[in-house]
């Protein structure tokens, strides 16, 4: 897996329901290496901290692989890189096979997948429909949110190496069908396996657990 694009933000006015918003979801290409604190992202914007940052969701991946897939169903919108609001853009990055509390070396930080991503009407309002929320739950491809173990610099061509697998852990793919898809005959060995594992947030928990 390797980093195709370093994205950040600067915070946008959108208009919501007869309401004017801030958001930090229109992230761009830049041409140097981004800073992965603790929390979040030097020098992007984080404009609604109940929903993102935070230690369990400090930054934001998605993979390259699926652009062709929303490109087909979005043909006109203006295509580049942190599209879906994500912080880096990767290639070969496959939610059915990375596990939730997995640790990889990124660049000069280390990482630990922690959260899919749930999508809210701000991605909506960046592809100029809200039927994207619906499509982009059922598609499986969440993309990820990690947390820093270690800061630093990431930077394009940096790659992901995996040093730590959860090896009992449940991929994000599994995580997103407890939260949105859960059928009890299909699924009841991975929503045990899911709620006695740590390494699963609890707010995830508490989300997938209403479900079921």
């Amino acid at each position: 897996m390797k980093v195709i694009a370093t994205n950040i933000a600067e915070p946008k006015i959108i208009s919501w329901r007869g309401k004017e918003v801030k958001t930090g979801i229109y992230k761009y290409p830049v041409d140097k290496p981004i800073y992965l604190d603790k929390e979040d992202v030097n020098g992007d914007h984080v404009i609604d901290r109940r929903y993102h940052g935070g230690v369990d969701k400090a930054c934001y991946l998605y993979s390259i692989d699926h652009y062709p897939y929303w490109k087909e169903k979005y043909p006109d919108l203006d295509w580049q890189h942190g599209m879906f609001g994500e912080n880096l853009t990767v290639e070969g990055f496959d939610e059915h096979n990375i596990k939730i509390g997995s640790i990889y070396k990124l660049g000069e930080a280390a990482v630990q997948v922690s959260r899919p991503r749930q999508p809210c009407y701000k991605l909506g309002v960046r592809f100029g429909n809200q039927k994207i929320i619906k499509q982009f739950i059922d598609s499986l491809f969440s993309g990820v949110y990690v947390r820093i173990l270690t800061p630093g610099f990431v930077k394009v061509n940096d790659e992901l190496i995996l040093e730590e697998e959860h090896a009992n852990g449940i991929t994000i793919a599994e995580l997103n069908t407890l939260m949105f898809h859960y059928e009890e005959e299909k699924h009841k060995n991975i929503l045990n396996k899911a709620l006695v594992d740590p390494l699963v947030s609890d707010s995830d928990k508490k989300y997938f657990s209403k479900n079921v």
